[in-house]
């Protein structure tokens, strides 16, 4: 590959890594955004811990996420940006584990493939700039495969066992890889997975309480094709079908004009050394399990990237086509590539109302700053919004908090009513409708009348209760 293509594929590389720097603070934090800030950044680390007792994930991306809110501050930049650094770290680890797997003659092809993929493909994008921990875990495990083809079990199972612990989709790849090699007699490596699964496993010990009962992952339903197409959405961007058949499409062309004389298989070696079969092996697991007890949840899947970038990467890198199958294989690339530059970025980009992730509690703190009584069935989600929200400069420190449906409740059987208060909620329309409906209906019934308010904010609603019999007496 000259010079100038790669010079092109790293400006192409830096425009997506730098518009979706740029968006960092484009969208307000959706719900479990604000979950995480909620858990992580706490004055204390005993709060932290006792908080993430019960909770669905492990605590190391939030054990991580408390020391850097203290160390840079605590804010929804600051909670992004944390995930922006982990898919630069991520995507050069990939990379640099798909040039160690090519041929020598290749590695500067597939070095420029596998950057394509890291940085500029729809699930890295995806996750880039989000306050979860879909990114760090990416890094975690790109790092693990690296190890383990290196046959360092120390480094392999301490970066094991910290993806294990950051969350427990990385916790059944670790073991997956545990007994693949154990099953090819590579007992060291073996070992080290398992080693390094321990603290996960004694942290499921800590939290089995919360992780057993019913309500960790009530959210995920029982594998079915929705799954499968949100999956392939996931990785492939907008229309994944029709692009696979592009995709194929482009091998039939390929086979029959452009020096393709056939597709091999990619070898098995490079499949075990790369960590693919480990991890579709996980995911067989997952799937079938999920059938008893679902678990299998599309976002969870960005497990794969790590192993399977490296290995598109190589075996494309490997394909010797002639002058006209390298044109249409580019031209099939820029096509990917410009498909996902648009709408790869869409759930990141403010668009609407700022809706991400059918949530809007930005603009809602914003429109309610300075009001006093406020209720909502998702008060805690409203209180952290604010606090992000002054953290920014954008509305004051609230003087008073969201309040909950008891909350409500006490006021309204109080001697001493308000003449006016707010209720407000966000979220997918008929859950938001669903939970906000008790709150009015309490306060309509304590003689007020609720008129709408914001009706340009498809995914809120914000309601102002006027006391009606202050309102007569005034």
């Amino acid at each position: 590959m000259t010079r100038r293509w790669l010079v092109l594929v790293v400006a192409v590389c830096l425009a997506f890594g730098l518009r979706a720097l740029l968006l960092v603070d484009a969208t307000g934090l959706w719900s479990d955004e604000l979950y995480s800030v909620g858990k992580s950044f706490q004055p204390s680390f005993s709060s932290l811990l006792a908080m993430l007792r019960e909770d669905t994930h492990p605590p190391a991306y939030y054990v991580l996420l408390w020391f850097w809110g203290h160390l840079v501050g605590q804010s929804p930049v600051s909670l992004r940006l944390l995930s922006w650094l982990a898919y630069l770290a991520g995507g050069l680890v990939m990379v640099r584990q798909a040039m160690a797997l090519g041929q020598s003659g290749t590695r500067a092809k597939v070095a420029a493939i596998a950057a394509l993929l890291a940085f500029c493909s729809p699930y890295p994008i995806r996750f880039a700039i989000e306050g979860k921990s879909y990114a760090l875990l990416v890094l975690l495990l790109a790092l693990a495969w690296w190890w383990r083809r290196s046959v360092r079990p120390m480094a392999y199972g301490a970066v094991a066992g910290l993806a294990g612990l950051t969350h427990f989709y990385g916790l059944f790849l670790v073991l997956a890889a545990a007994a693949w090699d154990g099953w090819q007699r590579r007992w060291t490596m073996a070992a080290a997975a398992l080693i390094g699964a321990l603290p996960a496993l004694a942290w499921m010990a800590y939290a089995a309480d919360y992780l057993f009962s019913s309500r960790a992952g009530s959210w995920i339903g029982v594998p079915d094709y929705a799954l499968l197409e949100e999956t392939l959405a996931r990785g492939l961007g907008l229309w994944p079908l029709p692009k696979l058949a592009l995709i194929l499409m482009l091998l039939v062309v390929l086979r029959r004009w452009g020096g393709l004389r056939r597709v091999p298989w990619p070898a098995w070696n490079l499949l075990d050394r790369s960590g693919l079969i480990p991890s579709l092996l996980m995911v067989l697991g997952v799937v079938v399990v999920s059938f008893v007890k679902p678990m299998a949840f599309s976002r969870y899947f960005v497990v794969l990237l790590p192993a399977l970038v490296p290995v598109v990467a190589v075996r494309i890198g490997a394909l010797e086509l002639n002058c006209l199958g390298r044109g249409c294989a580019l031209l099939v690339l820029g096509l990917m590539l410009i498909s996902w530059w648009g709408p790869g970025f869409s759930e990141l980009e403010a668009g609407v109302g700022g809706v991400r992730e059918q949530d809007q509690f930005r603009l809602i703190s914003q429109r309610t700053s300075g009001f006093q009584e406020r209720y909502s069935p998702r008060e805690r989600l409203f209180n952290l919004s604010d606090r992000m929200e002054a953290a920014m400069g954008r509305i004051p420190v609230p003087s008073s908090p969201w309040g909950g449906k008891a909350d409500l409740k006490r006021r309204l059987q109080g001697p001493d009513q308000p003449r006016l208060l707010w209720l407000a909620s966000s979220g997918p329309l008929p859950a938001m409708a669903r939970k906000l409906k008790p709150l009015q209906s309490r306060v309509e019934r304590a003689g007020y009348r609720c008129e709408s308010q914001a009706t340009d904010l498809t995914h809120a609603r914000l309601l102002r209760c006027r006391s009606e019999s202050m309102g007569r007496s005034e």
